[in-house]
């Protein structure tokens, strides 16, 4: 079994569920992690089961020996398919540039492989002593990007 026939078998299913495929990975000694997450909302544990039982259905273990995780995409995990830019339009994220900088910022929007990152910045303003806060809404191509993953604030 490898993932284009793992993604084939289970992606109506997934979808039947209100979800979409993160990442399926194989590990050493069959170890299958099939990651999703909610078109709307959270997926919770009873997607998880139900999804484990349908590729249990799908893929017989008599047939071939493996062990099955199914998950959420962890909100401290980095976005890793279009779908969750999409889903994160209008939510804080921290955004990590390639060349160090880090931005918290709201995603304004998710367009043509570049996202429109809006934040404030505290920056010097010529004319004045102090620093002022400043405005941007920058547009990023994904490639200038190391990670986008969603602003966890506890306060």
């Amino acid at each position: 079994m490898n993932v284009s026939e793992i993604q084939d078998a289970m992606e109506s299913a997934i979808v039947a569920r209100g979800c979409f495929i993160v990442s399926i990975n194989i590990g050493k000694d069959n170890d299958i992690e099939l990651t999703v997450e909610s078109e709307s909302g959270t997926v919770d544990l009873e997607d998880c089961v139900q999804l484990s039982r349908i590729f249990e259905e799908k893929f017989s273990r008599d047939a071939e020996d493996y062990s099955l995780t199914v998950s959420s995409a962890g909100l401290d995990q980095p976005f890793k398919v279009w779908k969750q830019y999409e889903k994160a339009v209008g939510k804080k994220v921290e955004a990590a540039l390639k060349g160090g900088k880090k931005i918290i910022a709201s995603l304004a929007a998710a367009e043509n492989g570049s996202v429109t990152l809006d934040y404030t910045a505290m920056e010097k303003v010529e004319g004045s002593k102090k620093k002022a806060a400043v405005k941007h809404s920058d547009t990023i191509p994904l490639a200038d990007i190391n990670y986008v993953k969603y602003y966890i604030d506890f306060k």
